[in-house]
């Protein structure tokens, strides 16, 4: 088969491998990297479980702890395969990133304490009391800290991460975070207390956290801001996330009234305030992160190869 034809330009670009087969390449490494940690562990008996509808930190930690050294690897053959630096997919690492980590935590304790605040102006929602005392709250921080720092580790380097470097070098920037954004959203559909508003907020969720690695370059923001927004649901006020409620959540709360406003059995990323935050975060972060940091990616087009191979 001639190598300009139509049927290698659909896999074989200008730069190699086309950026969608990369991707594909990546999520097939990293669930076969995952499922072989599982299955290690399995015939070792470890394993954690919980009540149902509950999630316990040794359940978060033990996932977590699984899927993020999963996605490193995998980046790390895909880096080897493309010959890049394998910390350019998480965008230039700077000086700036540690400091954009403690700003972006900042931000999302704000977020998730505003979102809770509205719901309580409009009286669906009752922060409740301490469910937690003594040792056992300092326990259950700490636990949760570092469990939510492997989860907001995971999602952010392989969606906005990988994924969106990725696709980025394909179809340019904004297609890319559209792109890895649906795909952020649709995973939360596998959560079995999720519906179709959360995945949507999920979505637009990750689309945000996109144009703040645009703005600032890297991924420090949106790490820390990942990470605090779901501490602070899951621990700090203990609301349901995606249908599942923490173990050792610090407060009990209540939530009463209209499920479009709740969330339901979703939690606050199904209640249509969620958007309304969402929408000032972006406003926010625009006029207070003007600049554009993340480095250019030029788009890469089927058209030259397939007109060559019409010409061949």
């Amino acid at each position: 088969m001639p190598q300009n034809s139509p049927f290698i330009a659909c896999f074989i670009g200008p730069r190699g491998l086309r950026a969608g087969w990369r991707a594909a390449l990546f999520i097939v490494l990293t669930a076969l990297l995952a499922a072989a940690i599982y299955l290690l562990l399995f015939l070792l008996k470890v394993h954690a479980a919980g009540p149902r509808g509950v999630i316990t930190p040794a359940m978060a930690l033990l996932n977590e702890g699984i899927l993020l050294p999963a996605a490193l690897a995998a980046a790390w053959i895909m880096s080897r395969l493309e010959n890049r630096r394998w910390l350019d997919y998480a965008a230039p690492v700077h000086r700036r990133m540690g400091r954009n980590f403690l700003v972006g935590v900042l931000w999302g304790l704000a977020a998730m304490s505003a979102l809770l605040g509205l719901m309580r102006w409009a009286g669906v929602y009752d922060f409740g009391s301490l469910a937690i005392h003594g040792s056992a709250l300092w326990r259950y921080a700490l636990i949760w800290a570092a469990a939510f720092l492997l989860v907001s580790g995971f999602e952010e380097f392989s969606f906005r991460g990988y994924l969106l470097y990725t696709f980025a070098t394909g179809i340019g920037f904004w297609p890319a975070a559209i792109l890895s954004s649906l795909f952020f959203g649709a995973m939360h559909l596998g959560n079995r207390g999720e519906d179709i508003l959360g995945a949507l907020s999920a979505g637009l969720a990750g689309l945000f956290f996109a144009f703040t690695v645009r703005r600032t370059g890297n991924l420090g923001w949106a790490l820390g801001f990942h990470a605090a927004w779901d501490y602070a649901e899951s621990y700090i006020y203990g609301v349901p996330d995606s249908g599942a409620r923490s173990l050792g959540a610090l407060l009990a709360p209540h939530a009463q009234g209209s499920v479009w406003l709740t969330g339901g059995s979703v939690g606050p990323e199904g209640s249509l305030i969620v958007f309304f935050i969402l929408g000032i975060l972006f406003l926010l972060f625009g006029r207070l992160y003007p600049q554009t940091l993340y480095p250019g990616l030029r788009p890469v087009s089927l058209t030259p190869q397939i007109e060559s191979a019409g010409n061949a």
